[in-house]
């Protein structure tokens, strides 16, 4: 016998003559754990051995697993930008008290919780693999080093589960000792330590890359420094104001939020996590056809048109320099997902420049066509990451054989089956070399090397392999002026194909309200696709789970407004035509009208006035939030007598609880007006009568009351917000105030 120590539990392993097979994992991230289950728990018991090697301290690979884990690739405070119901592996649910879209902390505590149900994998952390050395006999001998100690193993199969992220990517042109401080986007923790060491106070920040982690980086510097701005207490960083974001990119992309519609074209849209929309297989003929990888001409106009459909824009109206129109509806599209990237770019707060930068000099870049952009502050580096050190412990002929090409980043390896493994090399697997929503896909691919491993004779599997061209596209793809942000496919796609090799059918989902073409939704989650089928009740459960969660939240958006209020506050940002009439009733108070402008400004949530407030994200861990200081300035003008003009201003803090899904306004402080006071009222959205997903009434928008009583005078207050598919276009806001010396109603429009 041999007494093993594995990770949180020690088990005894009898060896027989029988011997299980002996699995090496390199990386304990969402592919190692996930790929450690699969051979654990979804095949014969007894059938393997498994050991994850993991070069970090901790498992969860690029997630966190608490909110003070600032020290890697990815900030624990960063969001998500698929909801938990893609975030996910079929046979674990999240809570229901987790947010729709988690933190990355969650995420890596998400993954905590799965190695608790499904462990039994012998992880041995802080062990970084140097070598993976291939034997004549097809064994594995892998070399690790742990606090300078050199260990060295044999194994029967080696499944590289280290993934995209290998190290970040440096541009040639940017020296490692320039005259500005520079660093790459996943470095940036805080808008103090980015220019601590600048040498141009108030100058600009210039972030480089217009892809997902360009445009994400940028929308949160700016939301680090609008709260800075815009927050009260003492400045703790010099000259704020005089601080601009210049974000440099070859080409726009179309930039979507975090909720969208099915039901775009509608005034009052519903509102869902952005991916039940994206994956409604509702929308797409059968059996599904690989949308991904060489885009044509006439597909380019379909995905820009849907693209365009979806967000109700061609982006013109917040810049020329994010407009897509002309030559790009015939190029591939680019996407990126960003809550207040767009409405912070029409604001100006981002200024978006085209172009490729050439050069950088002392405090100035040069970009195409000898533009040049000097008094720069900071350099953030949103240039993606370089996947070859993942690979470099594997021999140089595997890597020839897997056709390595370091040049390459978005297609570094040339394998079979959607990136599993190489048919010269049968002994080696890969899970999750796979860039896009990849969580179900690489649960997919744990399973297909399994089954490779274990059955590799079933008639699905082979025929699977016999048509499959997954080398010579990728290959192909490498070279191709036309090739998808995405290459190697799409998730739904992909999660077909692989179920049809696995001889996994899918089960239907939960029944949802109609949309407006009558068809009821069919969103795809990895919860669909359960594997094996003979599960224990507890997997079972944790199915039924997931999949309950997903319908009862299509539902929630379809039917019961929920979402709405999140859209609404997520588009408020930035500044708006402010028209107010005040019809009065009693010579107190004068009727009239007012004109002026209402400034939305973004900041980071604070705690004035939240004493005896109930606060939902708060109370689940995720702090504040984010709310806006309103502010308003113009001029009064009185109807009877146009010679009483004056000017006027006023102040509120609008917040938003996203567990609560609660809007709420509340009065500034007279003494500090950044400060909140108390609470003015809550925004209660009206349930649509009919329940068709239109906001009950066609061409209006969403509804939504209040009131609020200010001593012996009641607030009656009334909204309505129209909507051009995700984006607020315009708004009302109205009172009927009624008291002892009070009889008014006050009507205001706001337009961009």
């Amino acid at each position: 016998m041999i007494l093993t120590r594995f990770y949180g539990v020690s088990r005894t392993l009898v060896l027989t003559e029988n011997m299980a097979k002996n699995v090496c994992i390199i990386g304990a991230g969402p592919s190692g754990l996930v790929a450690a289950k699969t051979f654990l728990h979804d095949v014969s018991a007894g059938s393997y051995n498994v050991t994850i090697f993991e070069a970090q301290s901790r498992i969860g690979g690029l997630w966190p697993t608490s909110k003070d884990d600032a020290d890697g690739l990815v900030h624990p405070l960063m969001v998500t930008n698929q909801s938990k119901h893609t975030v996910q592996f079929s046979d674990l649910a999240w809570r229901d008290k987790d947010p729709q879209f988690p933190r990355a902390w969650q995420v890596g505590q998400y993954l905590e919780r799965y190695l608790d149900k499904y462990g039994g994998a012998h992880i041995r952390l802080g062990h970084k693999v140097v070598k993976a050395d291939l034997q004549s006999d097809g064994l594995w001998k892998v070399e690790t080093e742990s606090a300078g100690i050199s260990k060295t193993d044999v194994f029967d199969y080696l499944l590289v589960t280290t993934g995209f992220f290998g190290e970040p990517i440096w541009p040639e042109y940017v020296p490692k000792d320039a005259d500005v401080p520079i660093i790459h986007s996943s470095k940036y923790r805080d808008l103090k330590s980015l220019i601590a060491k600048t040498n141009n106070p108030g100058g600009k920040i210039l972030v480089i890359g217009g892809q997902m982690s360009g445009v994400e980086i940028s929308a949160t510097i700016a939301t680090h420094l609008s709260s800075a701005i815009h927050s009260p207490g003492e400045k703790v960083i010099e000259e704020l104001d005089k601080y601009s974001i210049r974000h440099i990119v070859q080409r726009p992309s179309w930039i979507f939020p975090l909720y969208t519609s099915p039901n775009p074209t509608s005034s009052a849209p519903p509102f869902l996590p952005c991916d039940l929309p994206s994956y409604n297989l509702a929308n797409r003929p059968h059996p599904l056809k690989n949308t991904q990888g060489h885009i044509s001409v006439e597909t380019a106009r379909v995905l820009n048109s849907i693209y365009q459909t979806a967000l109700g824009t061609n982006q013109s109206e917040f810049s020329p320099d994010t407009k897509i129109d002309g030559n790009l509806v015939e190029e591939q599209p680019f996407l990126a997902m960003s809550q207040y990237y767009i409405d912070f770019v029409r604001s100006g707060f981002i200024k978006v420049s085209k172009g490729k930068v050439s050069s950088l000099s002392g405090d100035t870049v040069t970009i195409s066509a000898n533009e040049q952009i000097s008094d720069i502050a900071a350099i953030v580096l949103a240039t993606g990451f370089d996947p070859s050190p993942s690979l470099s412990f594997l021999p140089p002929s595997v890597l020839e054989t897997i056709s390595h090409s370091p040049s390459h980043p978005n297609l570094p390896v040339a394998l079979a089956f959607h990136g599993t493994h190489h048919p010269s090399l049968p002994t080696l697997g890969f899970v999750g070399m796979y860039r896009s929503p990849y969580w179900g896909v690489m649960e997919m691919q744990a399973r297909f090397m399994a089954h490779l491993w274990t059955a590799p004779n079933s008639t699905p599997l082979q025929n699977a392999l016999a048509a499959d061209n997954s080398i010579a596209r990728t290959l192909s793809l490498r070279t191709d002026p036309r090739t998808s942000q995405f290459p190697m496919g799409d998730y739904a796609f992909l999660m077909q194909d692989f179920a049809e090799a696995l001889s996994i059918p899918i089960i239907p989902s939960g029944p949802t309200p109609p949309l407006s073409n009558g068809k009821s939704m069919d969103i795809l989650t990895p919860a669909r696709y359960p594997y094996p089928p003979d599960q224990k009740q507890s997997r079972q459960e944790e199915v039924t789970a997931s999949l309950r969660a997903t319908q009862e939240t299509a539902v929630a958006g379809l039917s019961h407004a929920r979402f709405v209020a999140g859209a609404v506050f997520r588009s408020l940002l930035g500044s708006w035509c402010l028209s107010r009439t005040l019809s009065s009733r009693l010579p107190s108070h004068p009727s009239g009208r007012f004109v002026g402008i209402a400034r939305f400004h973004l900041r980071e949530g604070t705690s004035d006035g939240l004493s005896n407030a109930r606060i939902s994200s708060a109370e689940a861990g995720l702090g504040l939030g984010l709310e806006y200081l309103y502010e308003e300035d113009g001029t009064f003008t009185a109807r009877d007598n146009p010679g009483l003009s004056f000017r006027a201003t006023r102040r509120y803090v609008w917040r938003y609880d996203e567990l609560a899904d609660k809007m709420s306004v509340w009065f500034a402080r007279t003494d500090e007006q950044m400060r909140a006071d108390y609470l003015f009222h809550e925004v209660e959205f009206e349930v649509p009568s009919d329940n068709d997903g239109d906001g009950g009434n066609e061409g209006k928008g969403w509804f939504a009351k209040a009131s609020h009583l200010c001593i012996e005078d009641l607030y009656d207050v009334h909204y309505e917000f129209k909507f051009n598919a995700v984006n607020l276009k315009e708004w009302k806001l109205g009172y009927t105030v009624k008291g002892p010396k009070k009889d008014y109603m006050i009507d205001g429009v706001y337009t961009r």
